[in-house]
């Protein structure tokens, strides 16, 4: 499972297509899951190759980020039913894919490549959802095996808690990247006496801005290969480089050797391939000392490393070069000798190795590790916190429809979950939603009433009317849910926010991409503002018919006790799972025909639709201030009913 494929090829694309060349060299079957993208191919090395749906990311046309949801991923290793799952570059699709490992019992090995907390810091965007620390960290604590591919990434992992790694580099092809590939014609292209070289994503993370202070030395040109979304503004601010664009093959091996010293001043490698393809072609290497490089740039033998940050040094160690073209051959000479151990096909030996210990590694695991501090929620779950004023934000689904009490009156899985937080000593309770609303309602009207109540616990369950409209912005829907999530968070209130389901219908199928990407989303907020998040696709029973009302839309009594349960769970309610199925074996759910769905539900919305109007107009949240839930009476000055 790799987060990027052909056509879009970068460092991530490169290793898969070199494993899948040695699994097929070496007999073994290979399937790959990889986001949907125009020009895709069918099959690599004998290797199918399975698109799923997929986002673009912002900044990145070509660039797609999976949405898959974790069931369908489990569903697919289970038709191929692999003995590993290898996940590469681990992050959106990666998430889905270890937890599916999960669920059928196969290891996982997840392979560390993309500093994604670094580049979270350049973008600051939120359509980089879950590039924060607490949500790698979970995905590699729950992986088998993790592998890094130089020391300071395992010492960053190893700070946030990660355990179980081994190291891992990136082969190189040593016939293809070579001096001999040195090209006069190119040379006499460039027409410069020193050319100094870069090749990468043109991206800020890349910090090729930098690169900038090397304009003034003397006989130097720099060459510039790589496209991005920062190439307009590099290629205004360096007007005197060259800018090649994209090459890969022969072209790139070519431009390669024929540069004099190669720069790379990016403080996010997690290892720098492209610094092993320019000592394999005798081309010294300048470095920033941070990261990757440490492990790959040998100081005074192959190249330099030059402070973080510090351009002047930067511009003092490719200016030492350029000056002497001797030191230039000595070090380009060292760097070649040093990467011939390097070999795609030994390091492709030593995954399969790596390959072999997650799998007795899994055979021997006792689950017990896959729980320990890998899941907010049950982190949360082992010292729960006292809630007094619990307030429900969200639309039909949190009012309660299709789930009457005896009354008539409706209920639904935030008031059952109410009175599990109630049951340990009495609760003020508000439940806000009102059926038919959206996210710009949760984040309006609902939040303004709710930041009014001073919550100590608030419950988010909202998206859903949004995702089946023509055309939705699903960025931006998360956005403005994070600023409410964090809102709330900055009062104190712990926030528990639930990612909206759909039934297990056909019919409901063509929104799956959608859920998937807003989950996904949602994942990052709470790793980003420490809500505490049920992930529903950790539950695809949640989508089974008896779940399911008579409208075929909303939670059944079952679904909603369901829920509730799982929310018990995870605020550490006493017992919750056992209550739950306990709660269940006591009730059954009554089917309803096809043509009394027609009558009462789908012909009302049809006309609804046809009118503009929507089933929450004009009604009021059933539980506006708190009512008091509990044995003991309501303390003064709380607003209790």
């Amino acid at each position: 499972m790799t987060e990027s494929f052909l056509p879009h090829m970068n460092g991530v694309t490169g290793s898969v297509l070199q494993i899948l060349r040695h699994l097929e060299r070496t007999g073994h079957d290979a399937h790959v899951i990889a986001p949907v993208a125009a020009g895709i191919p069918g099959d690599v090395s004998g290797a199918v190759i399975e698109p799923i749906p997929s986002l673009a990311l912002p900044g990145y046309r070509n660039v797609r980020v999976g949405t898959s949801p974790a069931h369908r991923v489990a569903a697919s290793l289970r038709r191929f039913q692999p003995d590993v799952v290898h996940l590469a570059s681990p992050f959106a699709l990666g998430w889905r894919g270890v937890l599916a490992a999960e669920r059928l019992g196969v290891a996982s090995v997840a392979a560390y490549q993309t500093d994604v907390v670094a580049y979270t810091e350049r973008y600051r965007i939120a359509a980089t959802t879950g590039l924060a620390q607490s949500h790698i960290a979970r995905l590699h604590r729950r992986a088998t095996l993790t592998l890094v591919p130089s020391g300071e990434s395992a010492q960053q992992l190893e700070r946030l808690g990660v355990d179980r790694m081994r190291r891992w580099g990136r082969g190189v092809d040593a016939e293809r990247f070579h001096p001999s590939q040195r090209s006069g014609a190119l040379r006499a292209q460039w027409d410069a006496e020193v050319v100094v070289g870069y090749v990468g994503r043109l991206a800020p993370e890349k910090q090729v801005q930098d690169l900038a202070v090397l304009q003034t030395i003397p006989g130097v040109r720099l060459v510039i290969v790589g496209d991005g979304p920062a190439r307009a503004q590099l290629e205004a601010l360096l007007p005197h480089a060259l800018f090649l664009g994209h090459l890969d093959g022969d072209a790139l091996a070519a431009a390669m050797a024929s540069f004099d010293v190669f720069v790379h001043p990016g403080e996010s490698e997690t290892f720098g391939q492209t610094l092993q393809e320019a000592h394999a072609s005798g081309i010294p290497v300048v470095a920033t000392g941070r990261g990757g490089p440490l492990d790959l740039v040998r100081m005074g033998i192959d190249g330099w490393l030059y402070r973080p940050g510090d351009l002047d040094d930067l511009r003092m160690r490719v200016a030492d070069l350029v000056g002497d073209a001797r030191k230039r051959r000595a070090f380009g000479e060292a760097g070649r000798i040093a990467v011939q151990g390097r070999s795609w096909a030994s390091v492709c030996d030593q995954l399969l190795g790596h390959f072999d210990e997650a799998r007795a590694l899994r055979t021997v695991d006792s689950g017990l590790r896959a729980r320990r501090a890998v899941r907010p929620e049950i982190a949360k779950a082992v010292s729960p916190r006292r809630w007094q004023r619990y307030v429900a934000l969200g639309d039909s689904l949190t009012e309660g429809l299709c789930d009457p009490a005896p009354d008539g009156a409706l209920r639904g899985w935030a008031d059952r979950l109410a009175l599990l937080l109630a049951a340990r000593g009495g609760l003020h309770y508000a439940n806000l939603a009102i059926r038919s609303k959206r996210v710009s309602d949760v984040c309006g009207s609902q939040l303004e009433r709710a930041l009014e109540l001073r919550p100590d616990l608030v419950s988010i369950l909202i998206g859903a009317n949004d995702l089946v409209k023509h055309r939705v912005d699903i960025t931006a829907l998360a956005g403005r849910l994070e600023d409410a999530v964090s809102q709330l968070r900055g009062i104190g209130a712990d926030v528990l926010l639930v990612t909206p389901f759909l039934p297990g219908r056909r019919a409901a199928s063509i929104y799956t991409g959608r859920f998937a990407a807003f989950a996904t989303l949602l994942t990052g907020i709470a790793a980003r503002t420490g809500a505490i998040l049920i992930d529903t696709d950790l539950h695809p029973t949640l989508g089974d018919r008896p779940n399911w009302g008579e409208d075929l839309v909303h939670l059944s009594s079952r679904g909603h006790r369901f829920l509730a349960y799982r929310a018990g769970e995870v605020l550490g309610v006493p017992h919750a799972d056992a209550l739950g199925a306990l709660d269940a074996a006591l009730h059954e759910h009554e089917s309803i025909s096809t043509g009394l769905w027609w009558r009462r539900h789908a012909l009302p919305w049809v006309w609804r639709r046809l009118h503009g109007r929507a089933a929450g107009d004009g009604r009021i949240a059933k539980h506006d201030d708190y009512v008091y839930l509990g044995r003991t009476p309501a303390r003064e000055g709380v607003g209790a009913h």
